[in-house]
């Protein structure tokens, strides 16, 4: 998968691909990339340094994510592996890539549509469900099963179903 952050040096890109697998463990469909927590691989005679965004502050997936960067990366021959959490700038929704949104989307998951708020916050008029493509939906809470997930359902085919807040 192509990323504008994949470094150019062959031997960092080749370290970011590896890192570039591991799955969110709350969303196992997504890859960091997709996500846009991946931020920097560099590569130096030492170890791999790797920098990742949480989705949110205090995000639990963190340690889980840093520790599978850290096993791919060792099972690949890279034995020494520092992966840093990047707090600034905050992450937002608008680095989730296009294939990281369509796999939300297959999974049952609704992905943000919109991009991020700067200045004034947009009312969101409608989410589409992910069962039926129904515009028909409305939010039954703020927040779902993570945080980062509101829980709606579908008037038309009756499903709830998560959707992915634009953050």
């Amino acid at each position: 998968m192509e990323s504008s952050l994949r470094p150019a040096d062959p031997a960092a890109a080749a370290a970011w691909d590896v890192a570039a697998t591991v799955c969110d463990p709350e969303i196992p469909v997504l890859t960091i990339e997709d996500l846009g927590v991946l931020r920097r691989v560099e590569v130096t005679d030492a170890q791999v340094q790797v920098a990742i965004t949480p989705t949110y502050s205090g995000c639990p997936a963190m340690d889980a994510i840093r520790q599978d960067v850290t096993a791919a990366l060792g099972a690949a021959g890279y034995p020494r592996v520092q992966v840093s959490l990047e707090l600034a700038p905050a992450w937002t929704t608008d680095w989730m890539s296009s294939a990281g949104k369509a796999k939300l989307d297959a999974y049952g998951i609704a992905p943000p549509s919109g991009r991020a708020a700067v200045g004034p916050v947009r009312v969101g008029l409608s989410v589409k469900c992910p069962q039926c493509s129904s515009l028909n939906t409305r939010e039954l809470t703020r927040f779902g099963s993570t945080s980062c997930k509101a829980l709606w359902v579908c008037g038309d085919c009756r499903e709830p179903f998560d959707y992915f807040k634009v953050l």
